[in-house]
């Protein structure tokens, strides 16, 4: 018997442990860790922000909907991970042995690398946690009552341009709602060569699109930005032209600030000698596997992926949720044949699938593979896609609570746009380090 332990309850945990449960002998043993009693459904959190979703609505308690389909589940902090004596060392002096295990962590976000930023010890917010969001929400709450100057963006370093896009669109709306919008001028500051590279060099017409949506809703924005630090009520920012040279030096007040911050491996993750590089996020090969720990697997934004291209000031690539998705099915598939005595061969298809939401309205990128040059690329605008990526809610907190293993939604889309989901064998991509 073989105990599979997988590390985070998120987009990329719960599924595996679902889709391993359906595939492995039940002589196999499934358990997952996770540090929260709940399940988030973390594209739904800036909703929570400006008041549109409430915490019961966008989490649940992970633990009922596992055990009922015979998934173990701790909640528990893992302080160490002994990939050695393969044992999991979590908070309580409890130990838990396994066979194989499957990271799934996420990340930990750095406001350290920028001084004053997060909402922590800084004076900016953050919108990665229903916690966060909460705490976002009180300050847009304030900003209504007093309205001023916003600032959204992403910082040097970052990832996940995504969520500042939707939640400046959302805040937007939102603001216009409760007829103060004219009383706030907004500023998308970011580390992008242009609006709408998201970190992947852009998707179709991405630049254009997201450009016109910003005149249309009177936000501007600075590019090439490198911010340097962040006082209360004021941010402090580098502009570069395209050979990192200064350009320009920015002091812009705020009455509300959310900035995406870069990202890091979470600290049991980062102390495993050889697992993760420089940024602590987990090296795999082609079939998500560790290369120093064969029986360790990696899936989501724990693993460490090359940048697209060199930026003048840095960025990194997204991991969206369809990837996250392939990258699950190829460490599913390969334990799998592991278990059965055969070698790994799936291989995760890294294709970008977002459907963002504007508020009011939204948009869907599509680009296979994630990295240029592409086979497909594809983006599209209009009210359609707000109320896909409501639907797409309701379907994905449908599915993790009763166990669900099956895209449909998703193949129900692709089929919609006219494109054929790619299988996780039937192509593969190598991460960096």
């Amino acid at each position: 018997m073989a105990h599979v332990v997988i590390l985070g309850a998120g987009l990329g945990g719960m599924p595996a442990a679902y889709e391993l449960r359906a595939l492995l002998d039940r002589k196999h043993a499934v358990t997952v860790i996770n540090e929260q009693e709940y399940f988030q459904f973390v594209p739904s959190i800036p909703w929570l922000a400006v008041g549109w979703r409430k915490r019961e609505g966008v989490t649940f308690p992970a633990g009922p909907s596992l055990e009922k389909h015979g998934i173990s589940f701790i909640a528990g902090r893992v302080e160490r991970i002994d990939a050695a004596a393969n044992r999991l060392h979590v908070q309580g002096d409890r130990q838990v042995d396994y066979d194989y295990l499957v990271i799934t962590t996420g990340v930990r976000c750095a406001f350290e690398d920028v001084p004053g930023l997060g909402p922590q010890d800084g004076h900016t917010q953050w919108i990665g946690s229903v916690d966060d969001a909460e705490k976002a929400h009180a300050d847009v709450q304030k900003l209504i009552a007093n309205p001023g100057p916003v600032i959204v963006g992403g910082v040097q370093g970052a990832s996940c341009f995504g969520p500042a896009y939707e939640y400046v669109a959302i805040l937007d709306t939102a603001l216009r709602r409760h007829r103060v919008r004219d009383r706030v001028p907004i500023t998308f500051v970011t580390a992008e060569p242009y609006i709408g590279h998201l970190g992947i060099g852009g998707v179709g017409d991405s630049k254009g699109m997201m450009e016109h949506e910003f005149r249309h809703r009177h936000i501007k924005w600075i590019t090439n930005a490198r911010i340097r630090k962040i006082e209360a009520g004021k941010l402090f920012a580098e502009e570069v032209d395209r050979f990192g040279q200064p350009l320009q030096d920015h002091e812009l007040p705020f009455a509300h600030a959310m900035l995406v911050p870069s990202f890091r491996g979470v600290a049991p993750v980062a102390a495993v000698d050889g697992l993760v590089n420089p940024k602590a996020l987990v090296i795999v090969d082609e079939h998500q596997r560790s290369p120093k720990y064969p029986n360790i697997y990696a899936a989501g934004a724990c693993i460490a992926l090359p940048p697209v291209d060199p930026t003048p000031v840095p960025t990194g690539p997204p991991k969206t949720g369809y990837m996250i998705e392939s990258m699950v099915s190829a460490v599913v598939a390969n334990i799998h044949a592991e278990l059965e005595g055969r070698a790994p061969q799936a291989k995760a298809t890294w294709n970008a699938f977002c459907i963002a939401d504007f508020g009011d309205t939204g948009a869907v990128f599509i680009a296979q593979p994630q990295m240029p040059p592409r086979n497909v690329t594809w983006s599209k605008q209009g009210k359609w896609a707000h109320w896909a990526k409501i639907a797409f809610e309701k379907y994905f907190m449908y599915k993790m609570r009763r166990g669900g293993t099956e895209p449909i939604f998703e193949k129900w889309v692709l089929h919609i746009l006219g494109l054929a989901r790619l299988k996780p064998q039937q192509t593969g991509g190598q991460t960096g380090k």
